[in-house]
């Protein structure tokens, strides 16, 4: 299986290459690394995994995941330090729709957690030429326009 965060992507990893290790354990290295097993985690209804990755300062209580999103892409902007600037791409009742945050992170007891951030969600309109999100490997307007 490609890992979710690898979705999309050019030379995509399977998720055994890439997040299934941090969402059994492994400690994520950077920022970068986390944001992508978040993703992952939030792909795969990992509520737990998202807990444990969370600063328990910030941590809502009961998190629970949307189950009607569909994530289909992640893209990292930046990273840079102990920020990530990313865009993640999902599908709704309403259509495409992006994510874009600049995501703060702590390096706490050794551990990177995932603080807060900016976040702006809005419509996502693929171009005609671009490929299609819901990852069918064909052009937007040859699928989902």
């Amino acid at each position: 299986m490609i890992c979710p965060c690898q979705m999309q992507q050019p030379s995509a990893l399977s998720y055994a290459q890439c997040c299934e290790r941090f969402h059994l354990g492994e400690t994520p290295s950077t920022p970068a690394q986390l944001m992508r097993s978040r993703f992952s985690g939030f792909v795969l209804g990992l509520t737990d995994y998202i807990e444990r990755t969370w600063h328990p300062s910030t941590r809502p209580k009961g998190l629970t995941l949307s189950p009607d999103d569909y994530w289909r892409k992640l893209e990292i902007v930046k990273a840079k330090g102990s920020q990530v600037h990313f865009r993640a791409y999902f599908k709704d009742e309403d259509g495409f729709a992006v994510l874009e945050e600049i995501s703060d992170f702590i390096l706490d007891d050794g551990r990177w957690l995932y603080v807060n951030g900016e976040t702006e969600t809005r419509t996502f309109l693929p171009g005609r030429n671009d490929m299609c999100l819901c990852g069918s490997g064909k052009k937007f307007k040859k699928c989902c326009a």
